[in-house]
């Protein structure tokens, strides 16, 4: 007959406990941007309904700064406890794929990832009045003008513009990159005639185009965006397998137990699920996501590699 461990069943209670706990204090939601932009305001609608599931407050935590490498460095530095987590996006992740050398405070492997929230595909739009009617006809252009067409992006290394690289590659054409500060003057860029393509969020880019003021060419998602089902996908056009989409996310620092990532996952995912902040992000355009944080792992590992060859096929460097 087998003995009871009284250890084990203490070990196990513990276990238990902990994740019933959890949390007992105000959860910190680090945002590696400054307040108002896009990251902060979707951090803050699932802060907001989030905590009322974990009955605990989720404070949200602006740290800007050297392309997100302030905030992302101090929460590499917290204490793994689920207490101080951080709403992720590409933009984040790709400032660590172009250093390689690791001259930044962290690594992505000070990171665990919690949930996968949302996936916003991107948009390739131009000037309403350009000659360009149709992703053909940009794409011709190119390869019949090498160097002659320019593209605007919010700056090297953002999402944008290594989703351009990822275009040139596969339709083997040579568009200039033009980088600009953010992405609303790379915008007023192409509006005003000085550059005349951009790769761009539906969720920024719908208003505008609804305005009348650009001509959407094509969208990088897999499939049709939901909100603009006339535009063509990038892969519909002529250049099969091209997909290109930003998305958000929530990492906790290596380390933080098992049981409370799976807490956190479990209670987020409630909060995407509900179908007023499934219904408000689908308006915009962008595809709501519960992923099991296994999932997500996944997700950021193919994302990784994917992203890290576009790099090093277009030579590009940390600004």
């Amino acid at each position: 007959m087998r003995r009871f461990s009284f250890g084990l069943l203490i070990a196990l209670f513990a276990g238990w406990a902990s994740a019933q706990a959890f949390p007992t204090k105000p959860v910190q939601m680090m945002v590696a941007y400054p307040a108002g932009g896009s990251t902060d305001i979707a951090a803050r609608i699932v802060a907001s309904i989030a905590e009322k599931d974990l009955r605990q407050s989720i404070v949200v935590v602006n740290k800007a700064g050297a392309g997100g490498q302030v905030g992302w460095t101090e929460m590499s530095r917290a204490k793994p406890d689920g207490y101080y987590i951080g709403f992720i996006n590409l933009p984040a992740l790709n400032t660590v794929i172009l250093d390689p050398d690791r001259k930044a405070a962290f690594g992505i492997d000070a990171f665990m990832p919690v949930i996968n929230q949302v996936l916003d595909p991107g948009i390739i739009w131009v000037k309403g009045d350009s000659p360009y009617k149709t992703l053909k006809d940009l794409i011709d252009y190119a390869k019949a003008n090498p160097d002659k067409l320019n593209y605007g992006s919010a700056g090297s290394g953002t999402t944008h513009h290594l989703s351009v690289e990822l275009f040139k590659t596969m339709t083997g054409t040579d568009l200039l990159h033009v980088p600009f500060k953010n992405s609303g003057d790379a915008r007023n860029a192409v509006i005003g005639g000085h550059v005349q393509i951009m790769l761009d969020a539906v969720t920024a880019m719908k208003p505008i185009i609804d305005g009348g003021q650009v001509r959407a060419l094509a969208t990088t998602g897999a499939t049709r965006s939901a909100v603009l089902p006339d535009v063509p996908t990038v892969s519909e056009q002529g250049v099969p397998g091209y997909e290109a989409t930003l998305w958000l996310g929530i990492m906790a620092p290596t380390g933080t137990p098992k049981d409370v990532v799976e807490r956190l996952n479990s209670e987020i995912g409630k909060t995407i699920a509900k179908p007023a902040v499934r219904e408000a992000w689908a308006k915009q355009g962008a595809v709501p996501m519960t992923m099991t944080s296994a999932q997500f792992e996944t997700f950021l590992k193919g994302d990784i590699a994917k992203w890290a060859k576009v790099i090093q096929q277009a030579g590009i460097k940390a600004p």
